[in-house]
């Protein structure tokens, strides 16, 4: 395959015609409402390991899938199929299955007037003219990079190069219909280092839209093995009570916790410890998340949310108080609110960052925890209990002292969050959260 083949096998035009005609017909056979999805995806992987190539894989993916709304009763199915037939059959699928379901008054489409007009191009579409020999290069570049970094890295689980571009398109029987293409490129290296019997693992990568914007691989590679080294010589700690700064990229997770306690799926459930908690004091007054949904070329951004619905910054929080809930238009119902275009997800959640970077966080934090690996799935989003192993740096008189292993770190969420000293300015924007390292006042550490 050459990379010109790279690109998506059906234009925009046609996978709108096909959503066009499945809606038709789902309104002919007596769906008061249908909203339906297609997509089409391609993409080449490639990792190599010891200089060899471990894998090499091509996908090409396309589907659809198809909700009507028949008398309060709601029916899905989807397809892999796209000719007309099977087009057909999914729809008749759908209609059937919704016969046995029960009624929900809260079921249907996001309400006409939210839906999207005037659709912004937000450049998220840049295709990448690799071929698996290129693309193979790169991955052997990177991972040699990793291993010439330092003579104590002695294995790998190798370099890894992505490409994916694809279209997706969603209309519904409000007469809405719109989709737009959009790419994604990624670079990791994965690298063991080794002294004397103890071996540590760690990890970089690199991902955007853009392939021109990814780090040179062998940045990503010298970054991975860095990483992998500083952890050589780990030990444990005694069980204490301390600051502790959660770097960038464990940050993110922090607040997806926060976010997830805040969905209108929680909320309604009464299965969140912040639940009703919009318009309360939740952070620290200076502290600030904006969600961003138009940046351009950037990984969480999209014109319209999974309802068709345009999406529009807004403030989640201000001056540390939530300002309402992540919601769809279920969600929004079983409220009694509005959705938030928030169908999906969020779309580039910034929390607003500080002036001071990891380095200045740590000097501000003294003695503590620097945690950089955070494993397990020890958080309660209905209590709010927080306990995960983790992996990172003590850091005394501001400087790191020495790499840690086999710790746990617990609090509880609510205090963790009211409990945030700083954010700092080395925000980590490879997804749909956007936060820098975040120090936190102090938490448990169990240990020895």
């Amino acid at each position: 395959m050459s990379a010109s083949t790279l690109t998506p096998v059906s234009t925009q035009r046609n996978l709108e015609a096909i959503v066009e005609a499945a809606l038709e017909q789902a309104r002919r056979a007596g769906a008061a409402q249908a909203e339906a999805g297609v997509s089409t995806d391609v993409g080449l992987s490639v990792t190599v390991r010891l200089g060899e190539v471990e894998s090499l894989e091509y996908q090409r993916d396309r589907g659809m899938g198809i909700t009507v709304y028949v008398d309060g009763r709601k029916g899905s199915a989807s397809t892999a199929d796209l000719s007309a037939g099977a087009v057909r059959e999914t729809v008749e699928k759908a209609l059937s299955i919704a016969r046995f379901t029960a009624v929900d008054s809260f079921a249907g489409l996001a309400d006409a007037t939210l839906m999207a007009h005037d659709i912004p191009d937000l450049s998220l579409h840049h295709p990448w003219a690799i071929d698996a020999e290129a693309a193979i290069d790169i991955a052997r570049d990177t991972e040699a990079a990793a291993l010439a970094f330092d003579p104590r890295i002695r294995n790998s689980e190798g370099g890894s190069v992505s490409t994916h571009s694809g279209i997706r398109v969603y209309g519904n029987s409000h007469g809405f219909v719109g989709g737009y293409p959009s790419t994604t490129h990624s670079l990791s290296c994965v690298v063991m280092g080794q002294n004397g019997e103890e071996m540590q693992r760690d990890y970089w990568y690199s991902t955007t839209r853009d392939a021109g914007r990814l780090e040179a691989p062998a940045e990503v590679g010298r970054r991975a093995a860095q990483r992998a080294v500083a952890r050589l010589g780990s030990r444990k700690l005694s069980t204490r009570r301390t600051p502790v700064v959660f770097a960038a990229e464990q940050a993110r997770g922090l607040v997806g916790h926060f976010v997830s306690a805040v969905r209108g799926g929680a909320q309604y459930r009464k299965s969140s410890f912040l639940c009703g908690a919009a318009g309360q004091q939740v952070f620290p007054a200076w502290l600030g998340m904006t969600e961003r949904p138009h940046l351009q070329a950037e990984l969480g951004s999209a014109p319209f949310d999974n309802e068709g619905v345009a999406t529009r910054e807004r403030e989640l929080v201000r001056e540390g108080v939530l300002t309402g809930y992540v919601l769809d238009s279920y969600s929004a119902r079983k409220l009694g609110l509005a959705t938030t275009g928030n169908a999906g997800g969020v779309h580039n959640l910034e929390v607003t960052p500080g002036a001071e970077g990891l380095e200045a966080l740590l000097a501000r934090m003294g003695t503590g925890l620097l945690v950089t690996e955070l494993m397990g799935q020890g958080v309660n989003i209905v209590t709010g209990d927080y306990s995960r192993g983790a992996v990172g740096f003590w850091v005394e008189g501001g400087a790191i002292a020495h790499p840690v292993h086999e710790v746990t770190i617990a609090g509880s969420l609510r205090d963790m969050y009211r409990g945030i000293v700083a954010v700092g300015a080395d925000v980590d924007r490879r997804g749909g959260i956007r936060s820098g390292s975040i120090l936190l006042a102090e938490m448990t550490i169990a240990g020895e």
